[in-house]
């Protein structure tokens, strides 16, 4: 699902661009959820800080007044959002030129003077953005990209076995065919990647396409590799539905 992010510096302004989003984003049943309205930049960074493979939509102003302006917050994004639409909607036009320089891949440059082609060009953004993210979602639907040592590494759904939690605060290791490894995460997050993940357990994920056996007496669950995931009595409930 994609995620709606706002920065705007007037809260005036940020309002009436919320209620514009969230008007349109339910008309057209559009696959989209308001995340954060806000008028602080490091707000956004912070939560794309501590969230994993987010792909959001963010509307930005220019003049945030704050140490960083919009234009650098949108670069600050593209770091870690490489697929995401960001649109800046502001009333500063001499500025336009500073997203070529920070190399954002803006899609749309919006300013606020005349609001009807604004709402309008806000609605064709929407409707670009999801369009893309379902084109791209149904490609992506049998893979999932991880962050592993600072670096976007992609997996096929058919070679994960299962994640669990390790001795260490927010590391997760991975379970291959034939390969393990540790990255810093969530298993909320990891839940969320794709539909056949399932959330057994407080420690466990598994993907279910990869299930040999299932024990309810012993509430263990076997992977097709003969590796073991213990399940709660609520994980062998879901288990049954699937």
């Amino acid at each position: 699902m994609l995620k709606i992010f706002i920065c705007e510096d007037d809260l005036g302004q940020l309002k009436h661009l919320e209620k514009i989003i969230k008007n349109y984003i339910m008309i057209e049943d559009y696959f989209m959820e308001f995340t954060l309205a806000s008028t602080n930049p490091y707000e956004i960074i912070s939560y794309l800080d501590s969230h994993e493979n987010i792909r959001g939509v963010y509307f930005l102003d220019v003049d945030l007044k704050t140490e960083i302006n919009g234009i650098q917050l949108g670069a600050k994004i593209r770091e870690k959002d490489q697929d995401g639409k960001i649109i800046f909607v502001t009333t500063r036009a001499e500025m336009q030129h500073l997203t070529f320089q920070y190399r954002i891949e803006a899609l749309d440059y919006i300013i606020k003077d005349q609001p009807e082609i604004m709402q309008h060009k806000i609605h064709e953004c929407l409707k670009i953005a999801d369009k893309h993210y379902r084109s791209t979602d149904k490609i992506e639907k049998d893979r999932i990209k991880l962050k592993i040592n600072n670096q976007i590494k992609v997996f096929l759904l058919q070679d994960i076995l299962f994640f669990e939690t390790t001795a260490i605060p927010r590391k997760i290791k991975l379970h291959l065919f034939n390969e393990e490894l540790e990255f810093y995460g969530v298993l909320n997050d990891i839940e969320t990647l794709s539909d056949n993940f399932i959330r057994i357990h407080q420690s466990f994920i598994i993907n279910k396409q990869n299930i040999k056996e299932i024990n309810n007496k012993e509430k263990q669950i076997t992977m097709i590799n003969g590796e073991i995931c213990y399940s709660s009595r609520r994980g062998l409930k879901i288990l049954k539905k699937i």
